[in-house]
């Protein structure tokens, strides 16, 4: 493996899957989406919830760009997931919705490369490789308060599931 230094002396870390990240001073967010409850055994059921809010993009009152978010929300017994998209306020979101407001973070962003399948072994590699070897530690609220992030950008294509794809990570 190769070794990579990172942005503002941090010390390297073995490449493997990840590329060194940039560092982004992140904007608070107002976001609606979809949510559920996952565990570590219904983690594959993700996909599920993307296919229920796909409608609904492009066509959430007040949306922002064309950019879509995958929010985890870290729990004692698993976590919360979001399938959302940035809004300029919460009024007129459909009620079916669930609406969250992302505070401002200092965020280490990693690039995802290859296939939408393959974005837990990039946020495994974040958490045991890269984060253990950075002079960072993660950056997360309390239980059930946003935590990382994936960032669909406008180039993700989501019917062969490759693109624009980051993971930001809350960094303190």
């Amino acid at each position: 493996m190769t070794e990579v230094s990172l942005q503002r002396g941090d010390e390297p870390f073995s490449e493997g899957l990840l590329e060194a990240p940039r560092f982004e001073d992140g904007k608070a967010m107002l976001l609606a989406g979809l949510r559920d409850n996952y565990t570590i055994t219904t983690i594959g059921e993700i996909p599920e919830l993307w296919e229920r809010f796909v409608p609904y993009i492009n066509k959430v009152p007040g949306q922002v760009g064309r950019v879509a978010y995958g929010v985890c929300f870290p729990l004692p017994d698993g976590f919360d997931y979001m399938a959302a998209v940035e809004v300029q306020s919460f009024e007129g979101v459909p009620p079916e919705l669930n609406v969250v407001t992302m505070p401002r973070e200092r965020y280490a962003v990693f690039t995802h490369r290859g296939h939408i399948s393959k974005l837990q072994d990039t946020c495994r590699a974040i958490e045991r490789e890269w984060l253990p070897k950075s002079r960072y530690s993660l950056g997360l609220g309390t239980p059930g308060s946003p935590g990382f992030f994936e960032r669909y950008g406008e180039s993700f294509d989501p019917k062969v599931g490759v693109g624009d794809v980051e993971v930001w990570v809350p960094i303190r």
